[in-house]
């Protein structure tokens, strides 16, 4: 009986030890299976997240930042232990004595399901590590598997403290954070050593759910979740009793409850210059890089005048927009509703889509129209007694453009122009002795629009640009991205190439009527005036901005050379050899004209522009540099105090030194008396040209001194007609405003002579040479080159027939006088005496 109830008992023990033999045998098939092809988690002791790509001014404060995912990444040894302290509580409290996985935690997960609890995961840190990084989020009992072979093998690899680390800095945390590091500066705006206790339970109770954990939707359930935390991390000897009832008892806080300042107010608004930083670097190194590569940029960029250049450019457009007696309605308006009660409508106002980033302007909405003035209420700006208003003498300027697009009446009330619930910009008007206020008015973005840029001649460092009136408005940028006709101003590239070609600056050239046979069609080039002037030295030609002499000149040099010049100085990748675009009929954008310019400026040497200094990878490392020059004894012990080390420089030369000079000489000349002699007045040497195309459609400024280039244009997004403008009207107030501020940090002077020439004194009206005494209006000392003595009295004409009695353009002729001659095609015509400015203005494209 005996033997019998001990064979049983073996039985049953063998059949056990059998089961569990196979049991174990089948769980090692299905790990072994499993672990096959699975993922290698080596590669995890190589982690390089994405992180923000960072914009910083030469100073080094931050300007930008570009991310797909907002992360900054920390190393392990730089996390506080508060923060790991607080997300080990609440995702893994047995993260350092466990070997990768948590049995306790998994027992303890399926006991609760077994009583009909939850089902809830038991993931452990290492866990969510390699589901994040190497495995799928589904739920499924395969990724379980995988995610536990996984983990163990992961332990093996890195340190417990490497793989909280890589936990740390790749969990979402909402608000587009990845991160603690980020979420600690989204949420909280503090670094993360200088998180409170409840602040790092508040982050670690987010990453089960963070859109069901918001600071301000489910603020009583993120509160809840924090306590919780908090109490783990007491339970678990993290806090003593002191610190967590100090802690639990403090307020839910956040930036998203306005209880802190975002960490986004300290940034300046984001512009034309860094977003054009954006554009380029993509396309250098990659949209993927720049976005996810943890760059850190060194812009170009000088703060203080690129706020000046948005501000010179946006009072150049809105001076014109006034003038056309024009209201736009903005199109943005509130529901009546919103405009129940103060709190409501700053709410409202605060959720509009609209332009914010225009010094001085406030968005404000229209809430009555009385019989004579309107109130409104403005953003940021208290409700006093009575309100804030705009009165009926300050919109008797305009009329609205109505629905239809027609004009309504001239506007004698503001009822003339504005509606309840409109949205609209408002500024202070103020005293010019005192700065008091004196009362608010309409503002409204100009329709017409423009660019300006000014960079560094010497090493091509863009100082600003601004791309429109408002970069929240249109992020078009038209410093770089619009292609524009820049008429006049294309004229010098002509002019370099003849002078290059054997021309001077006293060379005589024909200003007569032209017509050319192109297509089946007719082309008959007018100057500006619609006057001739006959025989006219080079100088006088481009001071005036003579369009028939430009033709001529284009036509005896060819175009192939003005082309190749044009094509040189990057101008144009490649130009059509079209007579009509010697007068700047081919689109170029202001980035390039600007660039050239910058070439004349510093004698002739290629400079490429550039909007960044430096760029350096994640682990600080130069990966550019735009100054390529080398210092050759920098490093010299040996140098003398006092001595300047020397800085070799490798710059192509893309024109003649003595062509250069002799070119600015005559740019100066433009400011100095010719097109820009009105508006262009700075207390050091200036060079420039104006520029205005056909029918008055796009309006150019580029000018120089020694050290600053600068150029303006403006003109609508869909080029029409702006009667009555001018290229030295228009843009040259820009280029005024913005270099009188400029030279006051760049100075400026004398344009260097180079050397292998010297100065003949020529008469500037006649072309004819003067003795070394001669003085006068009419005297000019031009350069000529050594060893090439200059002929004087040789008139061209391009090859173009004319009449045979043309007079030399004279001081002292009048606008009545006048000499007939015969044209080409046999017509006769008279050819005035001397125009005057007003008649010339800025030449154009004719």
């Amino acid at each position: 009986m005996i033997r019998f109830i001990l064979g049983i008992f073996g039985a049953v023990f063998t059949g056990i030890t059998l089961a569990i033999f196979m049991a174990a045998l089948a769980i090692g098939g299905v790990f072994w299976m499993y672990s096959r092809d699975l993922p290698s988690h080596e590669q995890l002791a190589n982690y390089t997240p994405a992180t923000i790509s960072r914009v910083y001014s030469g100073e080094g404060q931050l300007m930008d930042e570009f991310a797909r995912e907002r992360r900054l990444f920390t190393p392990a040894d730089e996390v506080p232990a508060l923060v790991k302290h607080a997300f080990i509580s609440a995702e893994d409290k047995n993260f350092y004595t466990h070997a990768g996985f948590d049995p306790r935690g998994i027992a303890a997960a399926a006991l609760e399901a077994a009583r009909g609890g939850k089902l809830r995961g038991a993931s452990t840190i290492p866990q969510q590590v390699v589901k994040n990084f190497l495995l799928s989020s589904e739920r499924s009992a395969e990724r379980k598997i995988k995610e536990l072979i996984l983990s163990v093998r992961l332990e093996s690899t890195l340190s417990k403290d490497e793989i909280l680390a890589l936990y740390l800095n790749e969990i979402f945390l909402g608000q587009n954070s990845y991160g603690v590091t980020a979420a600690a500066q989204t949420y909280f705006n503090k670094t993360l050593d200088e998180l409170e206790p409840h602040e790092a339970a508040t982050l670690a109770a987010m990453p089960q759910a963070p859109s069901n954990y918001h600071p301000v939707r489910a603020k009583e359930r993120l509160l809840s979740r924090r306590n919780y935390v908090l109490r783990e991390m007491f339970q678990n000897g993290y806090l003593d009793r002191a610190t967590y009832d100090t802690e639990v008892a403090k307020p839910l806080r956040s930036v998203q409850n306005g209880d802190f300042p975002a960490f986004r107010e300290a940034l300046p608004p984001r512009d034309y210059f860094t977003d054009e930083i954006r554009r380029q670097l993509s396309r250098d190194f990659g949209e993927e890089e720049f976005f996810t590569g943890g760059l850190a940029v060194r812009a170009t960029v000088d703060p203080d005048l690129q706020d000046v250049a948005a501000k010179s450019l946006r009072i150049g457009l809105e001076k014109y927009d006034r003038s056309r007696g024009v209201w736009r309605p903005t199109g943005v308006t509130l529901p009546n509703e919103a405009l129940a009660d103060e709190d409501t409508w700053r709410a409202a106002l605060a959720d509009t889509r609209f332009p914010r980033d225009i010094e001085g302007w406030y968005p404000a909405v229209v809430l009555d129209v009385g019989a004579n003035d309107a109130r409104i209420g403005i953003e940021g700006v208290p409700e006093d007694e009575d309100g804030h208003w705009i009165p009926a003498k300050d919109v008797t300027w305009a009329r609205r453009r109505l629905e239809d697009r027609s004009l309504g009446r001239r506007a004698q009330v503001a009822g003339d122009l504005l509606k309840v619930g409109e949205v609209v910009h408002v500024r202070q008007m103020t005293r010019d002795d005192d700065g008091s206020f004196i009362r608010w008015t309409l503002r409204q973005v100009p329709e017409v629009q423009g660019g300006f840029m000014a960079m560094d001649v010497n090493t091509g460092r863009v100082i600003a640009m601004q791309g429109g009136f408002s970069y929240q408005h249109s992020v078009f940028n038209r410093a770089t991205q619009a292609t524009r006709q820049p008429g006049s101003s294309f004229k010098p590239f002509v002019y370099a190439a003849a002078l290059d070609s054997g021309f001077s600056p006293a060379t005589i050239v024909i200003d007569a009527p032209i017509e050319v046979v192109a297509g089946g069609k007719i082309w008959r080039p007018k100057n500006y005036s619609n006057r001739f002037y006959g025989p006219t030295p080079l100088r006088t030609g481009i001071e005036q901005s003579r369009n028939l002499m430009t033709v001529r000149l284009a036509q005896e040099i060819g175009m192939d050379t003005v082309a190749g010049y044009a094509e040189r100085f990057g101008v144009y990748d490649r130009m059509n050899q079209f007579l009509a675009n010697s007068l700047g009929a081919e689109e170029t954008t202001l980035f390039r004209m600007v660039a050239a310019y910058a070439m004349f400026a510093n004698g002739g040497e290629r400079v490429e522009p550039t909007l960044v200094d430096r760029v350096q990878d994640r682990w600080g490392k130069t990966i550019y540099r735009h100054d390529s020059r080398q210092c050759t004894d920098c490093d010299d012990p040996t140098l003398a105090n006092g001595q300047a080390p020397e800085i070799v420089s490798d710059r192509e030369r893309v024109m003649n030194a003595i062509t250069a000079y002799q070119l600015t000489s005559m740019l100066r000349g433009v400011v100095e008396r010719g097109t820009a002699r009105s508006v262009v007045n700075l207390p050091v040497p200036t060079a420039g040209k104006t520029g205005t195309t056909n029918d008055e459609r796009d309006a150019w400024f580029v000018g120089f001194t020694s050290n600053i280039v600068a150029g303006c244009y403006i003109g609508y997004d869909r080029p029409r007609s702006m009667p009555g403008t001018s290229g030295g009207g228009m843009c040259g107030p820009v280029f005024q405003r913005f270099m009188l501020e400029a030279i006051k940090e760049y100075g400026g002077g004398e344009f260097k002579v180079p050397p292998g020439g010297h100065f003949i004194k020529i008469d500037r009206f006649t072309g004819s040479r003067l003795p070394p005494d001669a003085s006068g209006d009419h005297v000019v000392a031009e350069y000529f080159r050594d060893g090439e003595e200059p002929l004087f009295g040789v008139m061209f004409d391009g090859g173009f027939a004319m009449g045979a009695n043309l007079p030399m353009f004279d001081r002292g002729e009048t606008d009545d006088e006048g000499t007939q001659v015969q044209t080409s095609t046999g017509k006769t015509v008279v050819v005035p005496g001397k125009a005057d400015f007003g008649s010339m203005s800025s030449g154009g494209l004719y």
